[in-house]
């Protein structure tokens, strides 16, 4: 059902608002250690016009199709105002059309993030890979920026420093999959820290169905019909797998206190496709809104 128009054009990105995001963190002073508390960076979310889910269809159980299978309606690259070129629309799905480039996202490439915020939510879809293809898929993204040390200006930072991540991978073809600790980088596990078990993805060039719930700081990843991993945010287990990460306090400060924080104060944020370098397709992708 459709009832009004995106209340905000995605022509009004440049009126972008910018709020200061202290959060702890303070101006490192010259001299002083990368494995301090106030090594985290002054930083900033930057806040961009959102659509109107009342502008999409619904369907009887009350998933709202984010993706209509025909252009990037809603979509946009993270920290850009336009999708990417090297996304495409390929037979009803989304498709990364990979060069190989890994995460360094060159060209007009990129991640991209459906631009409405959710906060308890059950986001399902369908993907594959192609032969030793890698990508992810975010939720409770944040577009985070800091000041460039040495030109003073402002860049934008990854998605994956402040948005936890549900792996896409080719298990058996992509060497990512024997990296990490007990397979936490394979498919549809929380990528570096809890490895999806049962591990019952389905060969490159196959589909496979794959859900993502994220409800009061209970997350729950489900692959091909059976849940896979469990965990809570906002405690002290979730702030243990950080540490244990390489998004851990002393690696990465920013990093850990985003994604310590995850969601911000309104706990909530955007969901987003990983450019990675490779080929992948997302079709029938859906959220449920849970109160």
């Amino acid at each position: 059902m459709k009832v009004r128009r995106i209340i905000n054009g995605l022509s009004c990105f440049m009126l972008v608002t910018l709020l200061m995001a202290c959060a702890g963190g303070k101006k490192k002073a010259a001299g002083e250690g990368d494995a301090t508390e106030s090594a985290v960076p002054e930083y900033v979310v930057v806040n961009n016009p959102q659509v109107d889910l009342a502008d999409f269809e619904v369907d009887a159980d009350g998933f709202i199709s984010i993706f209509n299978g025909k252009d990037f309606t809603g979509w946009r690259g993270y920290g850009k105002e336009h999708v990417p070129s090297k996304w495409t629309i390929d037979d009803g799905a989304i498709k990364f059309n990979g060069s190989g480039g890994g995460e360094a996202q060159d060209g007009d490439g990129g991640d991209i993030i459906f631009t409405h915020k959710f906060k308890n939510f059950e986001l399902q879809f369908e993907w594959k890979v192609d032969k030793g293809s890698n990508s992810g898929v975010f939720y409770l993204a944040q577009e985070i920026q800091t000041k460039d040390p040495n030109s003073g200006e402002m860049r934008m930072e990854p998605i994956y420093i402040s948005a936890p991540e549900a792996q896409i991978l080719d298990n058996e073809n992509h060497p990512d999959a024997q990296m990490g600790v007990n397979n936490n980088r394979q498919s549809m596990s929380l990528y570096d820290m809890i490895p999806a078990e049962p591990q019952n993805a389905k060969p490159f060039g196959e589909w496979n169905s794959s859900a993502i719930m994220v409800y009061k700081g209970t997350v729950v990843h489900r692959q091909n019909g059976e849940n896979v991993v469990e965990y809570h945010l906002w405690t002290q287990q979730w702030t243990d797998m950080l540490q244990a990460s390489k998004f851990s306090q002393e690696k990465w400060p920013l990093a850990f206190e985003l994604l310590n924080n995850a969601g911000g104060p309104d706990r909530e944020g955007y969901i987003g496709l990983q450019d990675h370098g490779d080929n992948v397709w997302y079709r029938n992708i859906k959220v449920k809104i849970m109160e």
